[in-house]
């Protein structure tokens, strides 16, 4: 009964979390929206006015589709009820339709499809909010030893947004390290005797299924090559537009102040500088100045690369779930760091799984709080409106104070979360906010200089970001593995 009470009682609490939660999110109605308000408008329109074999070739809006089947589909849908709100915003050729009963409509639709799976980001639009909850729902059954439902999960979640081949190698090494192989050694090994031929075709059945029903009508099509050009347009730039604080932003950095001292010291001609700059907005290809150019080709090696020692490290160090979710986390990190042409959001993809980490160990709650403090912080450019400004501030102290007291609670017996350099890089975000924000549009810089704000921030944040997926490597690679002789 004890045991019910509890449960009851933690129910209430999450039930009246998601409420508000939900609530605060109707008051953001009215706030800005970003380019993607535009771009899933323009993919409710591409799905309800065309055939399916036109999808992935409309091209009258840039903003073309370039999410796998499933959210094709997902759109399709709303895109049925859309019709209710506003026949206007289906119509292609409406590029940039925004009415009141739009916005109702794309607001309420990620919204309601939160309160499926809670979580989300709705100020920068985007349904982010239910595939992240797909996600933990992967994570969590996996954690409950139902292998196969948490591989469907994640197959499902794949074939809606294909950012999360980020996280693919850990799921693909932990399920065949703990469910294709059904017992170890006493050491911890692998017993390669309990290999399981049944498990590993039922996996690829499942995955195979999936995919079959995403892929299939674009298949029979001969539509395959064009779909996969659009989830994967390598003729875009290494960075986006502002640039995601990872290794790529301190090499651009690097690269941008190298150029300055070779003109100051005349070692560079200045007619030879390409007058593109990569913080001026576009996402075209980028040649650097001194340093070598980026190609996809080495950004994908450097990811796989960094993406190795935990999967090693998952296969012969092995240390249950909580060991896969480090792997997945530091795959997520490790693509944030080093892939092509990557997105400022993508780092939710690390910080969200690290929550769930955080709570386990004093070194993983440090490494949380600095990778979610830095990386909540690094997207304050996407909202750059002066409405929102006091908005994102005291939405991130507050989130921010609270987890660091919650951890602090929790791990009461530690001396400290953070040594003397993690407590000073974390409180220069202050100071760097008051210089992007309230003293730099006073200067002269403001026209000669528009970049600094985003290159700072991205500099700066890439540091914290940086510092955060080393620390976890090395805690990752210098823990011992749990032993077990029989799998659960």
């Amino acid at each position: 009964m004890a045991a019910l009470r509890i449960a009851t009682g933690t129910g209430n609490w999450f039930s009246a979390l998601a409420l508000g939660v939900t609530l605060l999110k109707c008051l953001l109605i009215p706030t800005y929206h970003s380019t993607d308000f535009e771009v899933h408008r323009n993919w409710l329109a591409v799905t309800h006015s065309l055939p399916i074999s036109q999808w992935y070739y409309e091209a009258t809006s840039e903003w073309t589709l370039d999410y796998p089947p499933f959210f094709a589909w997902f759109e399709y849908v709303l895109s049925h009820i859309a019709k209710y709100f506003d026949q206007e915003m289906l119509n292609i050729h409406n590029l940039n339709y925004c009415s009141s009963k739009t916005l109702l409509f794309q607001r309420f639709s990620v919204i309601f499809t939160d309160v499926l799976f809670v979580y989300a980001v709705h100020i920068h639009f985007q349904y982010n909010g239910f595939l992240f909850g797909l996600m933990l729902l992967s994570i969590a059954r996996l954690f409950q030893k139902r292998h196969m439902e948490g591989a469907f999960l994640f197959a499902v979640l794949l074939h809606f947004k294909h950012i999360y081949l980020y996280v693919a190698p850990a799921y693909g090494v932990y399920l065949l390290r703990s469910y294709c192989f059904t017992a170890n050694k006493p050491d911890g090994s692998i017993r390669w005797n309990s290999f399981s031929f049944v498990r590993v075709i039922s996996l690829g059945l499942v995955v195979f299924l999936v995919s079959a029903v995403s892929l299939g009508p674009f298949l029979a099509l001969n539509q395959l090559p064009q779909v996969f050009s659009r989830l994967f347009p390598f003729k875009r730039g290494l960075c986006h537009a502002y640039w995601a604080p990872n290794f790529w932003a301190l090499y651009n950095a690097l690269d941008k102040v190298l150029s300055v001292i070779g003109l100051k010291l005349k070692l560079l001609d200045p007619n030879k500088i390409p007058k593109a700059s990569m913080t001026s907005g576009l996402v075209q290809q980028f040649q650097h100045t001194v340093l070598p150019s980026v190609t996809p080709l080495a950004t994908l090696i450097c990811t796989l690369i960094a993406i190795l020692p935990s999967v090693f490290c998952l296969w012969f160090k092995p240390q249950g779930p909580r060991g896969f979710l480090r792997c997945l986390i530091l795959c997520a990190l490790s693509s944030f760091m080093f892939g092509w042409h990557v997105h400022e959001k993508a780092i939710l993809l690390a910080i969200l799984p690290m929550s769930l980490l955080s709570v386990g160990k004093a070194g993983d709650a440090s490494v949380f709080l600095i990778l979610t403090t830095t990386g909540h912080y690094s997207l304050f450019p996407l909202l750059f409106t002066a409405p929102e400004l006091p908005i994102k501030i005291l939405l991130m102290l507050l989130f921010t104070i609270y987890s660091i007291s919650s951890l602090k609670t929790l791990f009461r017996k530690e001396k400290h979360l953070f040594n003397w350099m993690e407590t000073f890089y974390l409180l220069g975000l202050g100071p760097l906010e008051v210089c992007c924000e309230f003293v730099f549009p006073f200067t002269s810089w403001k026209l000669k200089y528009p970049f600094i704000p985003l290159l700072l921030t991205s500099v700066y944040c890439a540091v914290g970001i940086t510092y955060a997926w080393f620390k976890l490597y090395v805690s990752v690679l210098t823990d011992p593995p749990v032993g077990k002789t029989k799998k659960q």
